[in-house]
């Protein structure tokens, strides 16, 4: 494989050679569609040029017009030959070596697109968006919280929870959060109050995204789960907190998770995170035969949320968390969620839940950081937040640190606007 392109890509870039993850971009002010494109430091690469000069020239996509659509859907179902055939074919398109872009300026001018010239939109229809409950220490800090005598419950242990979120309202990066409204715990004898949520919060998640999807009733191998990972992106789950420990009993979540769920631009595939493979934690008890994979692993990417309140240049760093944390791993998640006959398909979204570390440093959301309110963390501005407020402008970045490069997923944020009337 080729390490160097004839790009020129900063060394802070999340975008290098090994990189090649993919989005969807279309051009603003411009009557064309949207369509696929692989970030290259700071170009886009424009997929549908690519393969309309016949350059995707191998057996399985020299006659597909998966890159000739308005999202990654197609793509990402043809599955990893498909998949590995496209990157060695960019791999080599970009790299410093080889003359078909580099010596052709016409060429070059077409497909490499400054990134700042694009707009990102979704970079696959989503159909369905699960969201898990995979981090131990998320686990044990709000039952301790909320069940001190009983903080995770035995079947904690034994398999992934999880529950099916709202596909509608998941967004790109750089989307505002309408504050949302609704019923939170009543005082007293009094009825259940009713307005903007006041505890607002993110949470620090990761997202797989579906490649090929499994037909009904025959549920995926957890040792085979892998291959029906295209691959991930960074995800806030934003939750409105008084919302829902009101809603919750005895059911689960609804109002207070449904409103908005944002995702970064950039799908970074499997492939490009190997290097970063590590063993997932030791899980006790064994699980089911059906969860027992034969190599249980995670991913070291460093994570990290910073706040940025309105009117403010500087943001804050309020935590510091990583992916390799993760007690079910991604294929068990999979596992498990076929594991009834369930069919998952090509585009949908699998969220980890919460990424929370051992110290408190590394918590994944104020809930876990302030301790619900009741301990409030400082800001570089001198101010303070319990949750957050109108005009937060909420940033993860997430990257995993190669040999004298990064491998990254960019930016995860939005901004929070104030309630409708």
């Amino acid at each position: 494989m080729a390490t160097k392109s004839f790009v020129d890509v900063d060394a802070d870039s999340h975008f290098p050679l090994q990189n090649l993850p993919y989005g969807v971009f279309r051009i603003p002010n411009c009557a064309a569609e949207p369509r696929p494109g692989v970030a290259i430091g700071g170009l886009v690469l424009d997929l549908s040029v690519v393969a309309s000069h016949g350059l995707f020239d191998g057996p399985i996509l020299s006659n597909s017009d998966c890159f000739q659509q308005t999202s990654l859907n197609k793509f990402v179902g043809m599955g990893r030959p498909a998949w590995k055939e496209a990157r060695a074919t960019i791999q080599k398109l970009l790299s410093c070596d080889e003359p078909t872009l580099r010596d052709n300026s016409s060429l070059r001018e077409k497909a490499l697109l400054p990134m700042d010239s694009v707009e990102m939109v979704l970079p696959i229809v989503i159909g369905d968006y699960t969201d898990f409950y995979s981090s131990f220490y998320h686990a044990k800090n709000c039952g301790l919280m909320f069940r001190p005598d009983n903080p995770i419950p035995p079947n904690w242990f034994q398999l992934p929870i999880a529950y099916h979120g709202r596909a509608s309202s998941v967004v790109i990066s750089g989307s505002d959060i309408i504050r949302p409204k609704g019923q939170s715990h009543p005082v007293g004898k009094s009825p259940p109050h009713f307005g903007p949520t006041q505890k607002l919060d993110f949470e620090l998640e990761m997202a797989a995204v579906v490649g090929p999807g499994n037909e009904p009733g025959k549920p995926m191998d957890v040792n085979e789960a892998e291959n029906h990972i295209f691959g991930l992106v960074l995800m806030n789950d934003w939750s409105a907190r008084d919302i829902q420990f009101w809603e919750c009993m005895p059911l689960g979540p609804f109002l207070g998770k449904n409103f908005g769920t944002t995702i970064s631009p950039w799908i970074v595939t499997l492939e490009a995170l190997e290097e970063f493979a590590c063993d997932a934690p030791n899980q006790d008890p064994r699980p089911l035969p059906y969860l027992t994979e034969k190599k249980s692993k995670n991913y070291d990417i460093s994570l990290e949320v910073a706040i940025k309140p309105a009117g403010e240049e500087q943001s804050s760093v309020v935590t510091r968390s990583n992916l390799k944390h993760l007690y079910w791993t991604f294929s068990q998640q999979l596992a498990h969620h076929t594991i009834n006959g369930c069919n998952l398909r090509p585009g949908d979204l699998l969220g980890t839940g919460t990424i929370s570390g051992p110290v408190p440093e590394s918590l994944g959301c104020l809930l876990e950081l302030t301790l619900n309110g009741q301990k409030p963390i400082s800001l570089n501005n001198n101010s303070t937040r319990k949750f957050l407020e109108d005009g937060d402008e909420v940033v993860f970045t997430g990257f995993g640190k190669g040999n004298g490069y990064k491998i990254g997923f960019g930016t995860c944020s939005g901004k929070v606007v104030p309630a409708l009337p």
